[in-house]
């Protein structure tokens, strides 16, 4: 997590997004890389979209043998509006910052969190408590959810379970099967930049910043 480390100590917006190989993909490498151009190369703010298709693969092994599905779009978990500064990334290696001069702080904080194939519903459940339980002088105005691995055998109302007994959670938009974590292709977002978030019961709106000028996201 050396994006929020970066970021907690120097204030400087630093970036969550594909690992270099990942460019090297035969499908999924265009969405991948318009949104890393938006939030490196452009000054303006940009709103990210769901990809048409997505896939869970190790598509490293064998780029011939891969099975993308349709995407059915950002899943809604709680609608509501909500603007702040972005924190997080892989959930269970930011949890390791607790307790250290290097968990980021901001008074208000758009959470951007996913986790890999062996985040089952109780670990991503005692994580995402962990995380919130440190947050204790932030107010978290909005989440947005990285899609989840098969493997993980994460279910929409399970999720949603999760979600409605965390009192720092209430009234916040929250949005899951968002483009980037662990499968393809994945978005790049800036942490320390801004974002706002808004979202009803058939729709969201997620746009992202530019990174440089931090405008909000709207």
């Amino acid at each position: 997590m050396l994006e929020n480390a970066i970021f907690a100590k120097t204030g400087m917006v630093t970036y969550s997004g594909p690992h270099y190989t990942n460019f090297g993909q035969k499908i999924f490498d265009e969405y991948t890389a318009e949104y890393f151009k938006k939030c490196l190369f452009e000054t303006v703010p940009f709103n990210i979209t769901a990809s048409e298709r997505w896939t869970d693969d190790e598509w490293f092994l064998d780029q011939d043998k891969r099975s993308p599905v349709k995407n059915s779009g950002f899943e809604v978990l709680q609608p509501g509006a909500g603007e702040g500064t972005i924190v997080g990334g892989n959930l269970c290696s930011l949890n390791l910052l607790q307790g250290t001069q290097y968990m980021p702080k901001a008074n208000d904080v758009i959470l951007f969190i996913e986790d890999d194939e062996e985040s089952y519903a109780e670990v991503f459940d005692r994580d995402l408590q962990s995380l919130l339980q440190s947050l204790t002088d932030t107010s978290v105005k909005g989440v947005v959810i990285g899609r989840f691995q098969r493997k993980s055998g994460m279910e929409l109302a399970t999720l949603k379970k999760i979600i409605k007994p965390k009192a720092a959670l209430d009234n916040i938009p929250i949005i899951a099967g968002a483009d980037f974590g662990h499968t393809d292709p994945k978005i790049t977002f800036p942490i320390g930049g801004r974002a706002s978030l808004a979202c009803d019961e058939n729709a969201a709106k997620l746009p992202s910043s530019n990174t440089r000028s931090l405008p909000n996201l709207c």
